[in-house]
């Protein structure tokens, strides 16, 4: 008898990464010579054995070694470095894939988050299959590509890195026979090879139209195949835990309620690229993408639905559709040949039309990305749904006669993927700041209504001059002509919505987001703009409203008054029938990234759990159903974290089968470039989406102490105070400049839009919130992820009785402060105030070591606090396997700051030539790559 099977265990990834590592030492030997490849060893083995035991004498001849070397050695050591982490980075993902695989290959008992296991906890907890039914017909799961510029990985560099996971998997394959074995390794050996040869830096910097085709990198190589797998996944497991029928079907049906959604094209914030042409761009050539995928799914169903009328008889439904088609597309289709060869094939003819219909739409499009459109009508869908129609006839009618089983393999994928990404593929959300939509409204009002002086007007005038425009039945004409280059961008932009809704359909515009929203006039502004281009208004008759808007709150400050904005906004009539014209519904979208910036972490976190408690109850009140969009980013300090833990510790009440959130920078390469990842992740979050979810609907309250929300509101304060007086005190903003590398980051060519709101303003306000946090993160000072905690958690212990015994209960019961303390530990641990000293000697400023030393010694508080609260002896003890991949990773990043900062002294200083300046910019720009892929983490 066999023996169980087991997982596998950390030595078979060492053993992995060893191999990895093996081979690229044999690259370096080869092409970057015994010199470099010895350096890199020296410095590895150095630096891993002053983690063990610290030795200064060891420690300064490291940092002589580093100090000799030339700026082409530097280079080579730096990429050495940066491509072992990309390796490294291949071989912990390959061994979670293999593991979630064995699990369920063997019937393993499956991880949490699997549908597997959610599925098992809601039988158990007594919900019933109507209850279940109902909830599921509620969700909508809404990840959103944006392009905020932290990805610093060229599109070659991925597609390599994606043949070397392939390979890594079938090296592990139970059949393999030595010679394989060997094979596969030479295989794995020339990757490398090849991705040494191939430059991480990208030449020139990025263009909007470059980051839409890297977005649609990740649809077309993982998402096509891990979303219908999801799907499959879930079904599967609701029949394992809620039975099936005598068809062997599942009492419970699962919808297909996974948008996709996108910002890239369409996030004009801050970024004077993204025009009007660029976003009409981005949706065609979404849309092309789409119906190439669909294309060449008919075309497999051709090849394979070879049932013959002699054997089978399709539905009456089918055959009078295919009927219709032959004879009013026929001629054209088949020109009088394939109509014979498929003559006793009904579904091969009627893929045969789909194609050709397809390919009518593929041309249309293609037309319009070179500016010259010509639509066929005749042949061409008209829409999605036309074309889900036929393929819902083909799955029926395979069904009628006793095909179920073929129906719901390759077809049933691909009905999903239509249902899920449509014509339009991607739901392009539109963002644009608040006093940009000011300054055109102004500029239109002074046309329209001269006598009015909207700029000087209170608020209350303006709501209520605004709301009498957009309820004018009569037309508005505004002459585009007379307008200022910003406010007839503004206005073109509305006027390309309006064309593309009508000409693609509503769905594929997702959300018109306002940043910087500080007051509802900001909201009805936007519907002032849609009115003028007939996307809302009163049309004598009712009410229309075919686009949603969403203010975007910010700041803390926007944080805690976004109630009364809402308020006010749901208190005025036209808006309200604006509202009520589109399905009740509104869309309210969270900060997470300049809220952590302008008030600290707690702060920050504190305000988004009251903000959600506080909408969601003044929405209801009003009878309105509300989404909220997070917008988190990768890192801590932005609201990333594991999106499975993030959902479950949403506000109770707050996510009602629904959540949007922002997937930004490095995130999407580590969550979607394989697909097998990607399936893994979308049923974590969808998973976690459930469980939110289920009390709710379950009509089940939830309530945590008031003495829970009472600590954590002065914990918050604290926080707040001990965050605050950092950033005031004098030479912060100076130490920040010159104490991270985030001048330098800007020098990257990673992203389209500036890294400041205003160039050369050097002020918080002005720096956006990723380099913010991508600067800290280089220098190893992680800050804005735990600044303030410690200080506030002490506080909180000092004066409260029990006050630890309290935070430890809060701990255990609670999932917010959970999710914030398993975070913290991530980022704390990624810190190293050693190393991040080093950083701060780059400063001049008088104040610097005052500074450094209130950073470090805030450090130590929260590590310290930390630990008695989690009551833990090291931090991430509870997460082994992160611990062990960041233990894993040290020893390469440390020698790669420590070179970070010698670059640095040199490229900055003007002690020397300007051409041996700029001979340091690039190495310098490699180790900021290679310290992001090594900590996993950049804005």
């Amino acid at each position: 008898m066999n023996a169980p099977e087991t997982l596998l265990t950390d030595d078979h990834l060492r053993a992995q990464v060893k191999l990895l590592g093996t081979l690229l030492g044999q690259v370096l030997l080869q092409f970057a010579g015994e010199d470099v490849f010895e350096a890199v060893e020296t410095l590895r083995r150095g630096f891993a054995e002053l983690h063990q035991q610290e030795d200064q004498q060891r420690r300064a001849e490291l940092m002589a070694m580093i100090d000799a070397m030339p700026a082409d050695k530097v280079e080579l050591v730096v990429r050495a470095f940066s491509g072992y982490f990309m390796l490294v980075n291949v071989a912990e993902e390959s061994f979670a894939h293999r593991n979630r695989r064995r699990m369920l290959s063997h019937g393993m008992a499956l991880w949490e988050g699997s549908f597997d296991r959610t599925l098992a906890d809601l039988k158990a907890q007594g919900i019933p299959v109507a209850t279940l039914q109902d909830m599921l017909n509620r969700l909508h799961y809404a990840p959103v590509f944006t392009a905020h510029p932290t990805e610093a990985r060229r599109r070659a560099v991925m597609e390599g890195v994606r043949r070397v996971f392939l390979i890594c998997d079938q090296m592990y394959s139970p059949t393999l026979g030595v010679n394989d074995q060997r094979e596969l390794e030479a295989h794995l050996a020339a990757e490398i090879q090849v991705m040494w040869r191939t430059d991480e830096l990208r030449s020139a910097k990025l263009e909007v139209r470059d980051e839409v085709r890297n977005g649609l990198y990740y649809v077309r190589e993982s998402l096509f195949e891990a979303v219908p797998k999801a799907y499959e996944y879930f079904e599967k497991a609701l029949r394992k835990h809620y039975g099936v029928n005598a068809e062997g079907v599942a009492p419970i049906s699962v919808p297909s309620f996974i948008r996709f959604g996108s910002w890239i094209g369409g996030d004009r914030d801050g970024n004077p690229f993204v025009t009007a042409d660029v976003t009409e761009w981005t949706v065609h050539r979404q849309m092309q993408e789409a119906l190439d995928e669909y294309r060449v799914r008919v075309l497999e169903l051709r090849q394979t639905l070879t049932h013959s009328s002699n054997w089978c008889t399709p539905s009456e439904p089918f055959l009078a559709r295919l009927l219709e088609y032959e004879a009013e597309f026929g001629e054209q289709v088949f020109r009088g040949t394939a109509v014979q060869i498929y003559s006793r094939e009904p579904y091969r003819r009627m893929a045969a039309m789909m194609m050709a219909r397809l390919d009518a739409n593929l041309s249309y499009v293609h037309q319009c990305l070179a500016d010259v459109p010509s639509f066929t009508a005749h042949l061409a869908y008209e829409n999605a749904a036309a074309f889900l129609d036929d393929l819902y006839l083909l799955r029926d009618s395979l069904i009628s006669h006793g095909d179920r089983i073929v129906a719901m393999q390759d077809l049933q994928a691909l009905i999903r993927l239509v249902e899920s990404f449509g014509f339009h593929l991607l739901q392009l959300d539109i963002r644009q700041e608040s006093t940009v939509h000011t300054r055109t409204v102004a500029a239109v009002l002074q046309q329209i209504d001269p006598d009015f002086d909207y700029t000087g007007a209170a608020e209350a005038e303006r709501l209520q001059r605004l709301a009498a425009w957009i309820g004018r039945i009569a037309p508005i004409e505004v002459n585009d002509a007379a307008l200022d280059d910003e406010a007839r961008e503004a206005l073109a932009v509305f006027q390309r919505m309006a064309k593309l809704k009508a000409e693609v359909g509503d769905e594929v515009f997702g959300t018109y987001v306002i940043s910087m929203t500080h007051s509802a006039s900001h909201v009805m502004e936007v519907m002032l703009l849609a009115r003028l281009v007939g996307l809302c208004g009163h049309n004598g008759h009712e009410w229309f409203c075919r686009i949603l808007v969403a203010p975007l709150f910010e700041t803390v400050d926007d944080l805690q008054r976004s109630q009364a904005i809402l308020d006010q906004l749901f208190s005025n009539k036209v808006y309200r029938s604006l509202v009520a014209s589109d399905g009740n519904r509104q869309e309210v979208m969270l900060g997470y990234s300049d809220s952590c910036k302008d008030g600290g972490i707690l702060a920050s976190n504190w305000n988004l759990y009251q903000a959600q408690l506080s909408i969601i109850a003044l929405t209801r009140q009003h009878g309105i159903e509300c989404r909220l969009f997070h917008g988190r980013g990768g890192t801590v300090g932005r609201g990333g974290g594991p999106t499975h833990d993030a959902i479950l510790s949403q506000p109770p009440g707050t996510v009602n089968g629904e959540i949007k959130f922002t997937e930004q920078g490095e995130m999407l390469y580590y969550k979607y470039s394989n697909p097998e990842t990607a399936n893994y992740e979308i049923g974590m979050g969808v998973t976690g989406l459930l469980k939110a979810s289920a009390t709710a609907l379950a009509n089940c309250e939830v309530c945590y102490p008031q003495d829970y929300l009472d600590w954590m509101r002065d914990i918050a304060a604290a926080g707040e105070t001990a965050y605050r007086a950092l950033i005031g005190t004098p030479g912060f903003i100076d130490y920040f400049y010159e104490s991270t590398p985030v001048t330098e980051i800007g020098l990257l060519n990673i992203g389209s839009r500036p890294s400041h709101r205003k160039k050369a303003d050097r002020s918080l306000g002005s720096i956006r919130a990723i380099p913010w946090v991508f600067g800290w993160a280089q220098s190893r000072h992680t800050l804005p992820a735990w600044y303030g905690i410690g200080s506030a958690l002490q506080g909180f212990i000092d004066r409260q009785p029990d006050g630890l015994v309290h935070l430890q209960a809060m701990y255990r019961a609670w999932p917010f402060f959970r999710s914030l303390l398993s975070n913290v530990q991530m980022a704390l641990t990624k810190a190293d105030m050693e190393i991040a000293e080093e950083y701060a000697r780059l400063c001049d400023h008088p104040n610097t070591m005052t500074i450094y030393r209130t950073i470090a010694d805030e450090f130590a508080l929260t590590v310290a606090g930390v630990k008695q609260i989690v009551q833990i002896e090291t931090l991430l003890e509870d997460n082994p396997s992160l611990a062990l991949s960041i233990s894993r990773r040290r020893p390469y990043i440390d020698p790669i700051n420590h070179i970070q900062v010698l670059m640095l002294k040199r490229y900055r200083t003007d002690s020397v030539w300007e051409s041996e300046q700029d001979s340091w910019l690039t190495p310098l720009k490699r180790s900021i790559n290679a310290i992001a892929a090594g900590m996993r983490n950049t804005g």
